[in-house]
């Protein structure tokens, strides 16, 4: 006799969706984020080595203006370009859901707030620094572009909308590339060490716009937030490690470039 769920009372289904429901689901939200920014990225990077010159003497601009004098508008803009970006994790927030789990499944909730927010400052800075000399070495020797991480007019909300942007990135790559894909995965019964090149390389391919090096020291970094995703079960670390890094290269460019010779510019 089936009864009627009571307050507190899970209503979800407890069956487990089929294996082709699951490799469906996952195809389709790699489509609708990274899976897509990973195929650009590629054209994109066909696109830069197909060119006259050199990958260095092209840039690679992220965070530009959507509407250039047009400061309001383009705030606008910023912020709905964000708020959507990060549509796709709200989907896999429901697609959990219909398990009977939440986002507190991949570890991204607020129960341990101190030791994710240490563990990720210990990540970003040992990542952060060697992440820069990687960097300048690959584009001397020409396999990269040179990245420009901000590119915004010098207005009021500038700094606030890249933090913002960082968050956004962060939240959005490791949510789906590390604790939904890995689930998934497993669930799917692939092996441990097969779904941890998937998802590193997965991440490594969006990068691609920025040339070789760009892809190269992403699909590492993404082999350490895996094996550390794995041994924490938690995704919190890795987006407070991945926002500070985002924020020292957006807003440490907006602060420095021009005035060091350091650091690369278009």
């Amino acid at each position: 006799m089936q009864t009627e769920a009571g307050p507190g009372t899970d209503s979800f289904p407890k069956e487990r969706p089929s294996r082709r429901v699951l490799r469906d689901e996952t195809l389709l939200v790699l489509a609708l984020s990274l899976g897509a920014s990973g195929v650009s990225a590629l054209i994109s990077f066909i696109g830069a080595v197909t060119r006259p010159g050199g990958l260095k003497d092209q840039a690679a601009r992220l965070n530009v203006s959507a509407a250039p004098g047009r400061p309001w508008l383009d705030l606008a803009w910023q912020l709905f370009g964000i708020a959507t970006a990060l549509v796709p994790v709200a989907l896999v927030a429901h697609l959990l859901l219909r398990e009977g789990r939440n986002l507190r499944t991949l570890g991204f909730d607020r129960t341990r707030p101190w030791p994710d927010l240490g563990r990720g400052a210990v990540i970003a800075a040992v990542i952060g620094s060697t992440g820069i000399a990687f960097y300048l070495a690959v584009r001397s020797l020409g396999f990269n572009l040179t990245v420009v991480p901000e590119a915004l007019p010098a207005v009021w909300w500038k700094y606030p909308v890249l933090i913002l942007a960082a968050l956004q990135n962060a939240v959005l790559e490791e949510v789906i590339v590390v604790g939904y894909l890995l689930r998934r995965l497993d669930q799917l019964g692939w092996r441990p060490g097969t779904a941890l090149a998937a998802s590193s390389v997965l991440r490594g391919s969006y990068h691609l716009y920025q040339g070789i090096g760009g892809f190269v020291g992403n699909v590492v970094m993404g082999v350490v937030f895996v094996w550390l995703y794995r041994r924490w079960g938690r995704v919190g670390p890795l987006v407070v490690a991945h926002t500070l890094l985002d924020i020292g290269a957006f807003v440490g460019y907006g602060l420095l470039a021009g005035k060091v010779d350091w650091l690369p510019t278009a």
